[in-house]
């Protein structure tokens, strides 16, 4: 392309060259001026399909979005500008002096100048000829009366007497009959042609100047001769003379240039045309190889920013490799190595940001690790109790999904009324009314029951991201365990300290009514006999409370093996009333076997069912339902009714020794029923239905084929 541009650039200057030269009147080119402005003008339109083919690619790179094409367009059209605005004037001004300068040629009194002096000298020229045509006249008159014989001696004598250098006498045919000269040179005479001879014999004189070849500019007068006798024919006289040498000279010089001015003259206007389509030719050959020669340096100033924009991209994409070189001195060359400084400080940058985040993944990675596998919640907040970070044990304790805690305020948590929202209510609470650490044990009543949660918060230090920290673990488990612990002391102390005294309370209160049985009066001896049986009663049954607390304290650890547990439900079902309770069973077929002691599950179930008939006592249509099913590798046993449930304030205590609502009893039934199931790893949860009633559930884990529990 370059070489193109190149090629078309040198065959323009050199076709200026010529078309200047042939211009300025050589006589080598003069001629060659059509073909030179048929060259130029293909030469012009080649030049603009090349430059409209320049600019049509430069659009489409403009629309492909090509960085730099944009600018290479406006450096081109600001060249273009630049070149267009001297050239034009400097076209306008020439060819105004050119027309001012040719009109200036062709002025009047030149003209007038030259007329005049082509009439003066024709006017002497004519006062010549005519003075000649007079001595031919007499010449004639003279020669009529001669004779033939005397003929040639009279044209010398009129010659001599005339000074004329040439006189000719030819016959009315142009037959030569006499001729006289005076000089050695002329001795042959200038034959007249036949038109001047019949011309002469219809009595028309001729007269000219005429130029002669080897003999220059003469005068010829040719006349007819008559003779006096009717027979005779009629002769013709020629005479030639030469015009002076001077005025001769003079005379064709004038000629001349008013013949070359009249041409000139005639051809002005050709001469503005040709003049103004070189200027034309010359003005657009000029704009358009300057317009080339714009887009070339438009492309090369254009390069350097196209090279910077590859290598801004490729640093926009992360990629710092690609480094532009340019290998200049100017403030582009300045502003590369700029770049390229920078790009590398960037490289490093990012290698050694790359680096830091590595570390910062790894920590990260390593205290996820960390608080995914702790037992205890732990929630990051900012500084707007809005949650930034939650672990695993958080939402699983909480019992919600952990999308329901990304990124939501404490007190949005749930909706009003649920346990979740309390809980977020309750946790910004203190951390509104305390400043630094505080701990709290709260109750939670969340999807899996009854927790109960011991909560640790605190202010993130300065220095770290403003913030706050909250942990929290359930620690159900722990209080029931230390809650059965302490009532399975208490239990084994009451054993020991009470039973004790009760055999001989019992013994005495005995041995008393014996003694004093025949003693005393009928009244006196039957006070004394409801006195002491009262006695033996209220410590029989202080003795039954004893074994109960101590049966609760000496629990037999569970024996487990596989078992059928609808096959055990149906054995203790059997011992009961089914029409009495309403009984109705729903068994789910196919159930797998679950790792259970029979003699303590058959007492959770005696446990459960005589619960549901005390809480049916009075009740019209009493009803109980016992069902089982499979869940999660887990069989549940299910015993509702339909009696007025559990009061809302024991809901907590239900499993507590003691929480009962019976009016007699020791309100072991479900401590011991829990204690049973804990042993067996299951799980107990008790719930009030809403269309009434009581639901106690019991999900025990099935039997492995190994052996033991799953």
């Amino acid at each position: 392309m370059r070489r193109l541009i190149a090629a078309a650039l040198i065959l323009g200057i050199v076709l200026l060259a010529l078309l200047f030269y042939a211009s300025s009147g050589s006589s080598a080119f003069s001629d060659t001026l059509p073909t030179l402005f048929v060259v130029g003008g293909v030469l012009g339109v080649a030049l603009l399909v090349l430059l409209g083919w320049r600019l049509w690619w430069l659009q489409k790179r403009i629309r492909r979005g090509v960085f730099g094409s944009k600018l290479t367009l406006k450096l081109l059209l600001m060249f273009g500008v630049v070149a267009m605005l001297p050239g034009l004037v400097v076209y306008g001004a020439s060819v105004f002096f050119l027309n001012r300068s040719i009109e200036t040629w062709f002025d009047v009194r030149v003209d007038n100048a030259l007329t005049s002096g082509v009439n003066l000298g024709q006017a002497a020229l004519d006062d010549l000829l005519r003075e000649l045509e007079k001595k031919a006249q007499r010449m004639a008159l003279t020669l009529s009366d001669e004779g033939i014989g005397s003929t040639i001696t009279s044209l010398s004598t009129l010659r001599e007497q005339s000074a004329v250098q040439e006189l000719t006498l030819f016959d009315e045919r142009g037959g030569l009959i006499a001729h006289v000269s005076g000089e050695r040179g002329t001795l042959l005479p200038v034959l007249p042609e036949r038109s001047v001879l019949w011309q002469v014999r219809q009595q028309q004189p001729y007269s000219r100047i005429e130029e002669v070849a080897e003999r220059g500019l003469i005068m010829r007068v040719i006349v007819p001769v008559y003779t006096s006798a009717l027979t005779s024919e009629t002769r013709v006289l020629q005479l030639v003379q030469p015009v002076p040498a001077g005025l001769a000279r003079d005379a064709q010089a004038v000629q001349l240039a008013y013949q070359d001015y009249q041409q000139i003259a005639v051809s002005r206007l050709g001469l503005k045309r040709i003049y103004g389509l070189a200027l034309t030719l010359t003005l657009m050959l000029a704009l358009l190889m300057t317009m080339v020669i714009a887009y070339l340096l438009s492309e090369r100033l254009g390069a350097p920013l196209r090279t910077l924009a590859r290598g801004t991209r490729a640093v926009a994409k992360g990629d710092f490799s690609q480094m532009p070189m340019l290998k200049s001195r100017d403030e582009l060359g300045v502003l590369i190595q700029s770049f390229n400084r920078m790009t590398r400080q960037l490289s490093d940058a990012r290698e050694q940001v790359a680096q830091n985040h590595q570390e910062t993944e790894q920590a990260k990675a390593f205290l996820e690790r960390v608080l995914a596998n702790l037992s205890s919640g732990v929630v990051v907040l900012d500084d707007a109790l809005r949650v930034r970070t939650t672990n695993g044990a958080a939402a699983q304790i909480l019992g919600v999904d952990a999308a329901l805690l990304d990124a939501r305020p404490l007190t949005a948590l749930g909706q009003p009324g649920e346990a979740l929202h309390e809980f977020g209510a309750t946790v910004a609470a203190r951390f509104a009314e305390h400043e630094g650490e505080w701990q709290e044990q709260i109750g939670y009543a969340g999807a899996g029951g009854s927790q109960t949660l011991l909560l640790r918060g605190t202010r993130l230090p300065p220095g770290v991201e403003r913030g706050y920290v909250l942990v929290f673990d359930d620690v159900t488990t722990l209080i029931d365990a230390e809650r059965n612990a302490a009532w399975s002391e208490v239990a084994r102390r009451l054993a020991h300290e009470i039973k004790n005294p009760l055999t001989p309370i019992q013994l005495s209160a005995e041995r008393i009514a014996r003694k004093l049985a025949g003693r005393l009066e009928a009244a006196d001896a039957e006070f004394l006999a409801r006195a002491t049986q009262t006695i033996v009663n209220q410590v029989a049954a202080m003795k039954g409370m004893v074994d109960a607390f101590a049966g609760y304290a000496r629990m037999p650890r569970a024996r487990l093996e596989a078992l059928d547990l609808n096959a055990l439900v149906g054995e203790v079902l059997a011992l009961y009333d089914a029409k009495a309770l309403g009984l109705r069973l729903n068994l789910e077929a196919d159930l797998p076997r679950i790792a259970g002691d029979s003699t303590l599950l058959r007492q959770v179930i005696h446990n459960l069912l005589q619960n549901a008939q005390d809480a049916l006592t009075d009740h019209p249509a009493p009803s109980v339902e016992v069902s089982t099913r499979i869940n999660n590798n887990a069989v549940c046993l299910t015993v509702m009714d339909n009696g007025a449930g559990f009061p809302e304030h024991l809901m907590t205590r239900l499993f507590e020794p003691y929480a009962t609502t019976k009016a007699k009893g020791t309100g072991l039934g479900l401590a011991i029923v829990k204690k049973i199931v804990e042993e067996h790893h299951g799980k107990i949860q008790i719930e009030n239905l809403k269309t009434g009633g009581a639901a106690i559930r019991i999900a025990l884990p099935v039997f492995a084929a190994s052996g033991g529990q799953v």
